[in-house]
This record gives structure tokens, sequence and C-alpha cells, in this order.
């Protein structure tokens, strides 16, 4: 059984989310909440492996909260559930900790499948939002088969290049070790067969990051 938690501060959408919940014979929705503020206060004794979670909320933002809970319990998946189809937010969200990010608007069953990807250590992503990551960047040209060919923490790690944030940096936004920064970058120089940062985002991204 996984066991499920959900922040979302609309009514409608967190009672339609526990609903779809429980028609699912592996998935059990613990407790629901309408703010970060108060999952947070229940978060550390929970019983929970995934938590879904809304991006923009009264006060605290899924964000902020994932980036404060997360360390806490690092064995816990975040979700994100948003209406936000921003790359800038899909970005912040991966670098503060969240492992997947849905639209609301996705079936009932591509939250479920969302759910139980994560669950199993993957990486969930609506096809929208992954589309529109990789177009942010400067280069309507990229190299989206070699993108493909990274895995998604790989990927992380070079969008956060591209952004232009330094090795500590990454390692702070990510929960690991600078050593880990560097572990992540050996693997992706051998896949590309480059011996530097520049040569690495030259290729993937051909113009220049800024």
């Amino acid at each position: 059984m996984i066991y499920a938690a959900i922040v979302e501060d609309d009514d409608e959408v967190r009672s339609s989310m526990e609903e779809f919940l429980s028609t699912t014979d592996d998935i059990s929705c613990v407790a629901t909440f309408a703010n970060a503020e108060a999952f947070m206060k229940q978060f550390a004794a929970m019983n929970v492996d995934v938590i879904v979670m809304d991006i923009t909320m009264p006060g605290m933002t899924g964000i902020q909260c994932v980036s404060l809970m997360k360390p806490k319990r690092p064995e816990v998946q975040f979700l994100m559930c948003t209406s936000h189809i921003d790359a800038e937010k899909t970005f912040d969200s991966l670098c503060a900790g969240a492992t997947g990010y849905l639209l609301k608007n996705s079936p009932p069953e591509k939250l479920f499948d969302a759910i139980r990807d994560i669950y199993k250590g993957g990486s969930p992503m609506s096809s929208q939002i992954a589309r529109l990551v990789v177009n942010s960047f400067p280069d309507k040209k990229k190299n989206t088969g070699l993108l493909d060919t990274f895995t998604a923490r790989e990927q992380e790690i070079l969008y956060a290049l591209a952004k232009g944030y330094q090795y500590k940096e990454i390692a702070d936004q990510l929960f690991i070790s600078i050593e880990t920064v560097r572990t992540y970058l050996r693997k992706i120089y051998e896949k590309l067969q480059v011996h530097s940062k520049v040569e690495a985002l030259n290729k993937v991204f051909p113009k220049d990051m800024k």
C-alpha cells in the first residue's frame, strides 16, 4: 500500500483528489491539508510515502514548503500538482526537492500513475511541462534526443548548470553533496565525450547559456 497526503488550498480540488484516490486498491490517502503550515505541523509523525503538493497557496508556497520539509525526511517523495505551466516554477520545484510535476487538469489515472511511479523511484512529469522546460532555453534547436539519454537527476544538474548555478548552489538545492554533484558531472561528461562544463552545455544547448 502506498500512503499519500494532499496539500491543496482549493476545497473542491482537494476533495476530488481524495475521492479519486479512494477508488484505488493500492493508494491510501492518509491526510489532507488546506495549507503548507498545517501540513508541516504533522509531517514529522505522519506515516506517508508521497505528498501531492500544490504550489500557490495562502501563506507559504508549496515550493518553500518542500525545500524545508524534504531534508527532514528524504525518503518521502513530493509530487507537485498545480495549474502552473511555468518552466521557472517547475525548475524551482525540482531544485527544492520535488521529484515529479503534474498538471491539475490531468485525468485521475495520470495522478494514480504518477504516485505509483514516484513511489517506485521515477520522476513523473506531464508531457507539456517536460516540453516547456526543454523549450525554456534560448536555442530552439536543442538536442532533445541527447537530453533523453540522461537520467532525471542528470537532467536536473544540466538545467542547473545552464541556469548559471555553481556546484555548491546545485548541491544545496538538490540536497546532495558537492562531491555527488561532481560524480554526476563526470558521468555526464563521459556520455557527452567532453571535458568541461562549457563543452557539455554547448553540446546539449548549442547557443551560449545566460
